[in-house]
């Protein structure tokens, strides 16, 4: 009697499905066991953990206009360039495209992407804040060095550069108006000026969501209103003379500062409000730089000031009004009056003798 050579094949195969029956038994009594067992709640929480993050998203902050609605703060988009370190092959040549198109540090910018990935470190920053112009000049720097031969190694690669676009405060007439403006900070948060006295209704308010790490589950991001925008009661046009022709006097005089007020007498609105010592506040973190770290950022409102004979008006105005003085009374000028034991001069120690209200 001769044996099959298909029953020993056929008892091997009966075997090893037994084996893997046998195994998926296993597992999944180990799977029953978990989810009953008292850690079971600890696994649940620690999936909590990574099943995605919480999130804080700000609105666009508010923008500015003058009383005719010329812009005179507004946002743009730059981009934080990072890299994802488990997706980097080549950080030599990041360090170096880094280098030729943004000037930055080769041996830092390489100290930054050759760490590898671990949990505790799976994103690194590059550079923040850079326009967009600039980025487009990395992307086509990148895509003409892709596949090169390199210095050390036979090609280029540079996998795991992450462009993330985000908004950044821009001031389009750069230091026009600056004392009355202020600046915004790269945190956010508004200083000096407008954006200081107002930052609360310019920035808006953030929403934190959860974002989801399964890209399945992640739904469209909730619609933030931005900041609430302002209409000045300056006149572009208006400041910008007021500004040249106070620049000009304080150059003419040798004065050590200036400032200039112009209102609507009717209503109280300031049509422009010039003061020395203006920064570009594209620039703001140049500001000791450009104008020695003044303090008060607007003299205009911020510094005390004597009027002087600029307060004869009013004075002038009140006495008319209540006819203690009429246009040709007379009034012998000595040059200095005492008041409660102390001598006032005039400004330059002179006498103008006889004079009328008129000539005052």
């Amino acid at each position: 009697m001769r044996t099959s050579p298909i029953t020993p094949l056929r008892w091997r195969f009966t075997s090893i499905g037994a084996a893997f029956a046998l195994v998926g038994v296993v597992i999944f009594i180990q799977l029953v066991r978990i989810q009953i067992s008292p850690q079971a709640d600890v696994f649940r929480q620690q999936s909590d953990l990574y099943a995605g993050v919480w999130r804080t998203i700000a609105p666009a902050r508010g923008q500015i206009y003058d009383r005719w609605g010329h812009l005179f703060a507004a946002n743009r988009t730059v981009y934080q360039i990072g890299v994802e370190l488990a997706s980097v092959k080549d950080p030599a040549s990041i360090a170096f495209a880094m280098q030729v198109v943004l000037g930055e540090e080769y041996d830092r910018m390489f100290g930054i992407a050759s760490p590898e990935a671990n949990p505790d470190l799976v994103y690194a920053v590059l550079a923040d804040y850079v326009p967009a112009e600039k980025v487009l000049q990395l992307q086509q720097f990148a895509e003409e060095m892709e596949g090169t031969f390199g210095e050390n190694q036979p090609v280029r690669d540079l996998s795991g550069l992450i462009y993330s676009p985000h908004l950044q405060r821009s001031y389009p007439e750069n230091n026009l108006a600056s004392n009355i403006l202020g600046f915004v900070s790269r945190e956010g948060k508004g200083y000096f000026g407008i954006e200081e006295k107002y930052n609360d209704l310019l920035a808006g308010v953030s929403k934190t969501v959860w974002m989801p790490t399964d890209p399945n589950q992640i739904e469209a991001l909730p619609d933030i209103p931005p900041g609430a925008s302002l209409i000045l009661t300056v006149d572009r046009e208006i400041q910008d003379m007021t500004e040249k022709v106070l620049d000009e006097a304080v150059s003419f005089w040798g004065a050590e500062s200036g400032t200039i007020l112009i209102m609507d007498p009717e209503t109280g609105e300031f049509l422009a409000m010039a003061t020395t010592g203006r920064i570009n506040l594209n620039e703001y973190w140049k500001f000791t730089d450009q104008i020695g770290g003044q303090i008060p950022f607007n003299q205009a409102i911020g510094k005390d000031y004597e009027p002087g004979s600029v307060f004869k008006v009013l004075t002038m105005a009140a006495a008319l009004d209540a006819g203690v003085v009429q246009p040709d009374t007379e009034f012998l000028d000595t040059g200095l009056i005492e008041v409660g034991g102390a001598q006032i001069r005039n400004w330059n120690w002179g006498a103008w003798g006889p004079q009328s209200m008129t000539g005052c």
